[in-house]
């Protein structure tokens, strides 16, 4: 790699790979809050503030659910934070869960998330582009 002439720090030698590779990297470490009070409130749109993750933090009520959809060729984790539910996915078994916990989600998954509990269902949830093998 010509563009490694020299010893450099290691986070510059992340971005000349980064760079060297294609990718648009961000253009500054973000923050925020979890105080909003919609549905769904995105936190990380995807392309240009990020490199492809997409992220945002869910409030849904009781009883309800986010609707059947797919990851398609992402993968996606989901935080919980507070409350319970169940995880449905196509082809799988539902997995009952509450806070604190995580789920992972494979790529090209159907799935749905139905709040079980009596509380407000709290979670963020990160969706990146599912490397190829």
């Amino acid at each position: 790699m010509r563009f490694l002439t020299r010893i450099v720090p290691s986070s510059a030698l992340i971005v000349a790979a980064i760079a060297a590779w294609g990718v648009q990297s961000p253009r500054h470490p973000l923050s925020f809050t979890l105080a909003c009070t919609a549905a769904d409130c995105p936190l990380l749109e995807g392309a240009p503030q990020t490199a492809g993750m997409r992220s945002g933090f869910v409030r849904l009520p009781p009883g309800a659910s986010v609707g059947w959809h797919s990851t398609l060729r992402n993968e996606e984790s989901l935080v919980i934070l507070h409350g319970q539910g169940q995880a449905l996915f196509d082809g799988f078994d539902k997995r009952p869960f509450a806070a604190p916990a995580s789920l992972y989600i494979p790529p090209a998954t159907r799935h749905n998330v139905t709040n079980t509990g009596h509380d407000v269902l709290e979670y963020v949830y990160v969706v990146a582009p599912a490397a190829a093998r």
